[in-house]
């Protein structure tokens, strides 16, 4: 990268906590943010666990239903045309803002860009053209279209925060928030922004989460602890999950003239697509792997200066096995020394939001020193057993972590980040 860039705030609002101590104490005990759900008032459903943050309600299409915790404050006028994840988005950004030690007004200076992943409110969209084709075209929410298509929160967030540089949206599915992350990045490098804000976003409703049931994609396991077992042998699909996470970037002489304390160094990213299916990854991940050398020559890395890898594996029998396959072309002669590990069996599947929110998760174990390990890893797919797979979160001093992501269509992405002493 031509300039160094730096994460210098991040905020949580996540099934596994709304910040970073709740947040980085559930990881390094292992401790599960899935819970019982009930999708549409039905118990027969086969899928009945999702991770949804603690402390909102934001699951009803009428927003004034809506509530969330009275240390945040959301102006009427605003929260009519939010999505339901733009409640945790807003709140996550004010989190990162008072975590990075700036002001909104700060925010203004042209300087500062905003970037988003988000799918937009499945919920909000079924609701609005409904009632608009129940009226039969002649009655509509004047907010229908800024509450749910996928530009929700630039919309929302760019006004908002009085955002004069870039503003731009991403929709790669799964891949979304590590897209987000790596043309932020970019845009610092190249010298168009010297800020980014990046939000990853997602509602965790029947409307954006069921339809996944109907490819066979989600689990079925009813116990909240166990049904995510990304590597397991056992594992039946993936948990899905919402809220919303939001790093700082800045151009390193950018942060360190206002005295800003870093997590970790945003070293490099790099992107490849399989080229192979619509919605199922290459059997060899060549996609990925080719990612992942990409994301290292950007970065002017080798693989012997990577001490862990933060799999994209959802917990899906396809996409665990073709990411392992995927790290064991890249580690092939390193495999023994490179521990691997998968927050979703903590996390559940944040979709749009993953990318972002695995990469703040590498930043606190780069900061705090610790690996996090796999939950429900009783039994090893044959698949993945060449990758070191700690079972434990585990006091370590990392240097630098290889964060992976994967969505539908083949799209890989992969950013690295270092720790800064």
């Amino acid at each position: 990268m031509a300039k160094r860039i730096l994460v210098t705030g991040l905020g949580f609002i996540t099934c596994v906590g709304n910040s970073r101590e709740e947040v980085s104490t559930r990881l390094r005990e292992l401790k599960s943010g899935i819970r019982k759900v009930d999708f549409l008032g039905n118990p027969d459903l086969p899928v009945k666990v999702a991770g949804n943050p603690q402390g909102f309600s934001v699951n009803s299409s009428n927003w004034r239903n809506w509530s969330y915790p009275d240390a945040y404050s959301i102006d009427r006028s605003m929260i009519r045309s939010l999505p339901p994840q733009g409640v945790y988005a807003v709140c996550g950004v004010e989190q990162a803002l008072a975590d990075a030690g700036l002001e909104k007004g700060e925010l203004k200076d042209g300087a500062t860009g905003l970037y988003c992943a988000s799918v937009g409110s499945p919920l909000l969209l079924h609701e609005n053209l409904s009632a608009m084709r129940a009226a039969k075209g002649e009655r509509g929410n004047p907010m229908g279209v800024l509450c749910s298509v996928a530009g929700t929160l630039n919309f929302n967030l760019g006004s908002w925060l009085g955002i004069r540089g870039t503003n731009c949206g991403y929709v790669s599915a799964c891949a979304s928030g590590a897209h987000a992350i790596g043309y932020a990045m970019d845009d610092i490098a190249l010298g168009r922004q010297k800020r980014a804000i990046v939000v990853g976003a997602e509602e965790a409703t029947a409307e954006s989460l069921l339809p996944f049931s109907a490819m066979r994609a989600l689990s079925t396991c009813p116990d909240p602890a166990r049904a995510s077992r990304p590597f397991d042998r056992d594992r039946d699909g993936f948990v899905g999950a919402g809220g919303a996470t939001v790093l700082i970037l800045e151009e390193e002489e950018f942060a360190q003239a206002r005295g800003a304390v870093p997590y970790a160094e945003l070293a490099g990213w790099g992107q490849g697509s399989d080229g192979y299916h619509r919605a199922s990854p290459h059997p060899e991940g060549e996609g990925l792997a080719e990612a992942m050398k990409l994301c290292l020559a950007a970065a002017g890395m080798d693989v012997s200066e990577i001490d862990h890898v933060s799999a994209h594996a959802t917990s899906t029998s396809a996409g665990d096995k073709a990411e392992a396959t995927a790290i064991g072309t890249v580690f092939k002669d390193r495999l023994e020394e490179v521990s691997v590990s998968s927050p979703k069996g903590l996390t559940g599947h944040s979709l749009s939001m993953a990318g972002a929110l695995e990469a703040a998760i590498c930043c606190l174990m780069l900061k705090e020193g610790f690996v996090l390990g796999n939950v429900n890893l009783d039994n090893v797919d044959p698949a993945c057993s060449h990758l070191n797979l700690p079972r434990r979160s585990e006091a370590c001093s990392l240097s630098s972590i290889l964060n992976n992501s994967s969505g539908f269509g083949g799209s890989n992405v992969c950013n690295v980040l270092r720790r800064c002493d």
